[in-house]
């Protein structure tokens, strides 16, 4: 019973395949370019050549290869997409079709064909292939997720979805690992369409399970526990007393730096942190249970040593790159009963 996991963020796509089998350790890991990164590439590609270009597939996140079909619009070539490509630019087909983009059910003749996608299974089941590894039969993936409202900001619908869901559960890390995904995540839906019955949880959650694996991190979150996880695009943190989640936010990474950082880490500890404050930087937003001064504080994700370089550099496992790997491992063998060794 192996499986495939997969934390899938704006630079890479960072693969486990998990085998119960063997050590963690010695299990198959592979850090790749993030599908938007790729897709990105075989847009400017044709860019270059001059060519128009058709995307079809499924809902996917955006980032670089929505910057890419800017820069295509903007050098006077054609864009063509189905509706489910196309709402990787965004939720509303109405603002997709006012920024250049021709919204068809079919590939226009003349065309490059280029496939949209989170979940690159073609790819990775060549790579394994290529070295004789079996593809698992069971599949776990973390993406960021804003989720899609008619009514509110994006970014206030991911923040009030995950007060929510933290309500429901207690405010217990668990609750974090929603599955299925609610009806609104359209990203997380667009997976599960692809690889009916597989593990979809938030990439922030994933970075928290899998950090829980460092035993410094596991021990110390017994005592009070701040825990960042700095992302190439985002920076998620939360604050732990053992299980229980104390306060959460939710940042983008470039408007970050140590000293603002840790200014907002004290907010949360002291409980007076706003989601409100957050949302008016840019951010995605905040949610605090109780003030809990929490005694330490840990970080992961790769931009960990340049936004907190004094405190604690998680890596479970000993590799940081999987963190988010070993998180969905977590989940995956929680909702059958087992513990990750």
């Amino acid at each position: 019973m192996t499986l495939l996991a997969v934390d899938i963020g704006r630079g890479t796509q960072d693969v486990l395949v998990y085998d119960p089998g063997r050590p963690v350790e010695n299990c198959v890991k592979m850090v790749l370019p993030s599908p938007t990164v790729v897709v990105a590439q075989r847009i400017r590609q044709a860019t270059g050549k001059g060519e128009d270009i058709f995307l079809d597939g499924f809902t996917m996140g955006g980032g670089d290869s929505v910057r890419a079909v800017a820069g295509h619009i903007r050098r006077g070539l054609s864009v063509f997409a189905t509706e489910a490509a196309a709402l990787t630019v965004h939720d509303s087909l109405e603002k997709v079709r006012s920024l250049g983009i021709q919204v068809v059910s079919r590939q226009p003749p003349a065309t490059t064909l280029i496939r949209t996608t989170d979940y690159m299974e073609a790819e990775l089941r060549g790579a394994l292939s290529a070295f004789g590894i079996p593809y698992p039969e069971n599949y776990a993936f973390a993406v960021q997720d804003h989720g899609f409202s008619p009514t509110e900001s994006n970014r206030l619908h991911r923040f009030r979805v995950i007060g929510e869901i933290l309500d429901e559960g207690g405010w217990q890390v668990w609750a974090l690992a929603r599955d299925p995904p609610l009806p609104t995540m359209t990203r997380m839906g667009a997976l599960r369409g692809q690889a009916p019955g597989a593990l979809v949880i938030d990439t922030g959650s994933a970075a928290l399970l899998g950090a829980l694996c460092d035993p410094w991190v596991k021990e110390r979150a017994n005592e009070g526990l701040t825990l960042v996880n700095a992302g190439n695009a985002h920076t998620f943190c939360v604050n732990l007393n053992g299980e229980e989640v104390c306060g959460i936010f939710e940042h983008h990474t470039h408007s970050l730096d140590r000293d603002h950082l840790l200014s907002l880490i004290g907010k949360l500890r002291e409980g007076t942190l706003t989601n409100e404050e957050v949302f008016g930087e840019g951010g995605h937003g905040a949610r605090v249970h109780r003030p809990h001064p929490s005694k330490h504080l840990a970080v992961t994700g790769p931009n960990r040593k340049w936004i907190l370089p004094d405190a604690y550099q998680a890596a479970p496992y000993g590799d940081m790159m999987l963190t988010g790997c070993f998180g969905l491992v977590r989940a995956w063998l929680k909702q059958r009963g087992e513990v990750m060794a």
